[in-house]
């Protein structure tokens, strides 16, 4: 793990340490894993790894990924040969989010994803949550919200870090 991968692992833990987590989510994506490790080991819980949490698939390498983020922010069904749309992203995040909430009825836990697939989430709920939005956390991360939910229903959603 890099230096600031180290750093961000710290960050999560500080924020999210006295919450009560009952249960920690993660994309298989090592990244992703890493940066819940540190959380994981101060609350003495494993990681439960989703694959369905995963980073969209490119399918092909992309020389201006902004131009091509922005594409697909435009068109949800726009994608590379090989690679995944926002709408197919946003189908298995959300099928994968609705099935923790189901699992986990009542209690708070961690979903570590990734950018592209937060994005998605919030989208679901937010339609208005675009490209500008979604550009303004590349920087943030990690970016972490809480969102509540009564039953599949988000109640709110707060900015945490």
């Amino acid at each position: 793990m890099t230096q600031k991968g180290l750093e961000d692992s710290k960050t999560v833990t500080r924020a999210l340490k006295d919450k009560n987590i009952s249960r920690i989510y993660a994309s298989p994506y090592r990244r992703t894993a890493d940066t819940v490790m540190d959380i994981s080991r101060y609350l003495d819980q494993e990681i439960a790894l989703v694959d369905d949490l995963r980073e969209r698939k490119v399918g092909e390498w992309v020389e201006d990924f902004r131009s091509y983020a922005r594409k697909q922010w435009d068109d949800f069904d726009y994608k590379l040969s090989e690679g995944e749309s926002l709408r197919e992203v946003q189908a298995r995040n959300i099928a994968a989010l609705f099935e923790i909430i189901a699992r986990d009825r009542g209690e708070r836990v961690i979903v570590a994803t990734h950018g592209t697939a937060l994005s998605t989430i919030i989208n679901y709920f937010r339609p208005e949550y675009g490209f500008d939005d979604f550009w303004k956390i590349i920087d943030k991360m990690p970016y972490i919200i809480c969102m509540e939910f009564e039953g599949r229903n988000l109640r709110r959603m707060t900015e945490v870090f």
